[in-house]
């Protein structure tokens, strides 16, 4: 099997038909279906099913169009990097950054320094939930992301960057039996009502499963992923949140909202570096990571949280 053959397959399968690709490609139609039956005898399985309207890729087919456009593009990269090699890291790195976190506040920071080291660097970053993470890191459409580590995911490595507390935020105007360093029971907690993310979220997932094993219950006002939203709503005291400290700093820096470390249990949340645990990075893609993952924890261990173990 060799990448001309791959490549000719999935123009067949993007095409619909073997004489469009064969358009698009400029070799001719018995030469293209000749390479299509070179590959489906060196795999032992038929790939398309030909008809009237054209071609439809089988269930082998869509397995091996899918390993043909990871393998292709590994490729493409490699001969990028080789030719580029001694040179600065150029290209393009995309970051998913966690919403309803402090990730977002480090984007000035990060996109300056890349700026400064990389010139040649052109950093995509999006929010993205934990929920399509593993596919995207997966399949290549993102290179690396700064999330809440949701635990283990097939295909994924998560680099553990920082363990911080968890803090119940509200009102100035909630009054909240706490102890001498300013902390509060989670039992104390589960008087308030609460806005918080979605099921699929690593936080409402940490509150829901210390909840259940103390016997308390969620007082939940409504799911929010919006901050803008979130800052109204405790604005206007009509509940609370539960978030670490430093997304609470970050989150709502110029809010006097009360701040109180949850105790009694501890509840505790990890800030990680997601990247694919089966594909090397670009040469780009890796200087990032390093810049980043130094940065967070130049910038976090400093003030939050404790070093990973």
């Amino acid at each position: 099997m060799d990448t001309r053959k791959l490549e000719y397959f999935v123009k067949i399968v993007d095409s619909g038909s073997i004489t469009k690709a064969a358009a698009a490609l400029h070799v001719a139609q018995p030469a293209l279906s000749q390479q299509v039956s070179a590959l489906e005898k060196d795999l032992k399985q038929r790939l398309l099913i030909r008809s009237k309207q054209g071609v439809e890729p089988t269930a082998a087919g869509h397995a091996l169009y899918r390993h043909a456009q990871t393998i292709l593009r590994l490729v493409d990269e490699a001969r990028q990097d080789v030719a580029t090699s001694g040179d600065a890291p150029s290209g393009r790195v995309s970051i998913a950054i966690a919403p309803y976190s402090m990730a977002s506040s480090l984007a000035p920071q990060i996109v300056g320094e890349v700026r400064r080291r990389y010139p040649d660097i052109m950093l995509h970053l999006t929010e993205i939930v934990g929920g399509v993470l593993s596919e995207a890191i997966k399949n290549g459409k993102l290179d690396m992301a700064l999330i809440y580590e949701p635990g283990e995911i097939r295909g994924v490595r998560f680099t553990t960057m920082i363990v911080e507390d968890l803090y119940v935020v509200t009102n100035p105007e909630v009054e909240l039996e706490v102890d001498a360093n300013d902390a509060v029971s989670l039992r104390e907690v589960a008087k308030l009502d609460f806005f918080l993310p979605e099921s699929n979220h690593t936080i409402r997932q940490l509150v829901d499963k210390a909840l259940a094993e103390q016997g308390l219950s969620l007082r939940l006002a409504g799911e929010v992923e919006s901050v803008p939203s979130l800052w109204r709503l405790l604005r206007a005291n009509l509940g609370a949140t539960i978030l670490p400290r430093s997304a609470a700093d970050a989150l709502f820096p110029d809010q006097n909202f009360r701040v109180h470390r949850i105790i009694e249990p501890a509840l505790q949340c990890k800030i990680a570096l997601c990247t694919a645990d089966h594909e090397p990075m670009s040469e780009a893609a890796s200087a990032v990571l390093i810049l980043l993952r130094d940065m967070v924890k130049a910038q976090l261990l400093a003030h939050y949280g404790s070093d990973a173990v």
